[in-house]
């Protein structure tokens, strides 16, 4: 496998998914549901880049299984390729109107399969490149604010079901017009990426995200986190900005560069809102200012 996509194939013929596997496994990693219940889960664990599914299924069909994946927030943007012996015009277009990318009829032909597989993956890689572009801060590499708002909104309602709890962490570099007037904007730069770099390696959880949310500011958001881990991740990171030893003339409270932080968790309900966890973890970060700086202050509100 030479490691450049993982592809999902539902169907329930062993026939059929050992031709398929015999033209796509010297490729690409090849993952197999037999069902679309099975399928739905295994999608949903793995995550593949393309899914191949057969229409005609017992149970579930092919097109219940992709309306499936196209209603799932998770799933909607993994493209599918439903492999069929229906040849009927409103068959395939049944197909592409509920959201499949393509349409291959029986009997299997190698080369067809191959061609396609390769150029939808080439798109798929072509737009994921471009959502990380437009999701990530140019600067610090961290996800940009836009990749906030939309994160912290879907983590809100995802939480809710289980009533499970939702932190947030607010930073700001402390005196930082001082440490520009003092060094200069492209030291003020290299500045944010060096506490970026502090909060990307304490923030390394695969469900958290660490953002830069606008200037000085960063916020990161840990969901299924309770208030106690959320403070440890905070002061580790303020422990780790201090730990650079970063000179800051500016500062009126230390000779290198400092953070304060702000700390919220909240459980998450129908009555919480993405608006209000912000400003919660906002007015702890406001308190930590008031109280001298470089320090964590949090609430917990769950």
């Amino acid at each position: 496998m030479s490691g450049v996509g993982t592809i999902m194939i539902v169907d329930d013929d062993p026939s059929n998914t050992e031709v398929l596997s015999s033209i796509l496994e010297p490729d690409y990693e090849v993952l197999f549901a037999e069902n679309g219940e099975r399928a739905l889960e295994e999608i949903h664990n793995k995550n593949p880049d393309l899914v191949i599914l057969d229409v005609m299924k017992p149970g579930m069909d092919g097109y219940q299984i992709c309306e499936a994946l196209k209603k799932d927030p998770l799933t909607k943007k993994i493209p599918v390729i439903f492999i069929t012996a229906l040849s009927d015009a409103d068959d395939e277009a049944r197909g592409l109107e509920i959201g499949a990318i393509d349409y291959i009829t029986k009997p299997i032909r190698p080369s067809i399969v191959q061609a396609r597989v390769r150029n939808h993956l080439e798109l798929k890689q072509a737009r994921d490149l471009l959502e990380r572009l437009s999701i990530t801060d140019a600067l610090t590499g961290l996800a940009n604010r836009r990749h906030f708002d939309d994160l912290l909104d879907t983590e809100c309602r995802r939480l809710q079901r289980h009533k499970d709890p939702l932190s947030l962490i607010m930073i700001d570099i402390d005196y930082f017009k001082n440490y520009n007037d003092a060094y200069g904007h492209p030291a003020g730069d290299a500045c944010l990426k060096k506490v970026s770099e502090v909060i990307n390696r304490v923030i390394n959880r695969p469900q958290d995200l660490a953002t830069r949310y606008g200037g000085e500011e960063f916020a990161c958001v840990l969901p299924e986190t309770k208030h106690a881990g959320a403070m440890m991740i905070a002061n580790r990171i303020k422990d780790g900005v201090e730990a650079l030893g970063a000179p800051n003339k500016g500062s009126s409270i230390a000779n290198h560069v400092t953070v304060s932080l702000g700390v919220a968790t909240l459980i998450c309900d129908a009555s919480i809102s993405p608006e209000k966890i912000v400003k919660a973890a906002d007015d702890n970060l406001y308190k930590a200012k008031e109280q001298g700086r470089n320090r964590v202050t949090g609430t917990d509100m769950s």
